[in-house]
């Protein structure tokens, strides 16, 4: 769902606009992957989760690509909303009352369910209730005469508004696809290969903070968990670690390594 929100808005606002427009539709979640907005890191929605035995998963600070296909979603629709609202769509009612972005972000939201996407070769709305809603796009009729002026200007930005809204779906997610392409290149690490470790989250590594190397290693990848995890074999200071790391936090190590830094002290044995 799409539901605007003012950046103001309280834990307990936000609780109040996901009782009332999402849970009715839905039933309760099981989950909610979410950052660290404060909205829900507070005392109040820790205790509406636990009242209710629902999850609240966050993105950790090593690595908040956790959830890359939520994180790459969000970043899309924030592209979407960008696009959609600088056009500058506005819809005067009989009562000359303007409704803007906040009206007509509905239109957004349909393009974008009922729009086939290529990650699952079906619609959001098919997937989600097994059939595509009925669209006004559709049974809009275009042959009516003596329409009544504010009838005719409705039908004029609803048509507008479809027609930008999935342009912009379309950009957006072209520019995302491009800009995680270029970020999130597959690694090219294969079991047996040896890497230097960044030390950016470490604290016990001796010596002072400021000063410190920023990679140790070289460590043996022993493990390869799909595209963005490896195991590694480590050793030393950093042996205690998780051995589970995400790629982001790892590069190729090269025998020149040693020659560029030859006072950086290996891991110990």
């Amino acid at each position: 769902m799409f539901l605007p929100c003012h950046k103001h808005d309280t834990a307990m606002n936000t609780a109040i606009i996901i009782c009332n427009k999402a849970i009715r539709h839905t039933g309760l979640f099981q989950n909610i992957i979410s950052d660290r907005d404060p909205k829900f890191t507070s005392a109040l929605w820790t205790n509406l989760h636990n009242l209710f035995g629902t999850e609240l998963s966050f993105s950790t600070a090593y690595h908040p690509q956790t959830d890359g296909l939520a994180e790459r979603f969000i970043q899309t629709l924030e592209d979407m909303i960008r696009r959609f609202c600088a056009y500058g769509l506005e819809f005067k009612d009989s009562d000359s009352f303007p409704h803007d972005w906040c009206t007509l972000i509905p239109a957004l939201k349909l393009a974008y369910k009922t729009s086939v996407h290529s990650s699952t070769g079906n619609a959001p709305a098919i997937i989600e209730k097994g059939w595509n809603p009925r669209l006004p796009y559709v049974t809009l009729k275009k042959d009516l005469v003596n329409i009544h002026p504010t009838a005719s200007s409705f039908k004029i930005m609803l048509d507008k508004a479809r027609h930008h809204a999935k342009r912009c779906m379309k950009d957006a997610f072209n520019y995302e696809k491009e800009r995680w392409d270029k970020i999130h290149k597959p690694p090219d690490f294969k079991i047996g290969d040896l890497v230097l470790v960044s030390t950016l989250n470490f604290n016990n590594i001796k010596g002072p903070k400021k000063l410190k190397d920023s990679f140790s290693g070289p460590f043996m990848i022993k493990e390869l968990h799909g595209p963005n995890a490896v195991k590694l074999e480590l050793t030393g200071e950093l042996m205690s670690k998780h051995p589970n790391l995400p790629v982001s936090l790892i590069k190729p190590y090269s025998s020149s390594d040693k020659e560029l830094f030859p006072l950086r002290n290996p891991p110990l044995e």
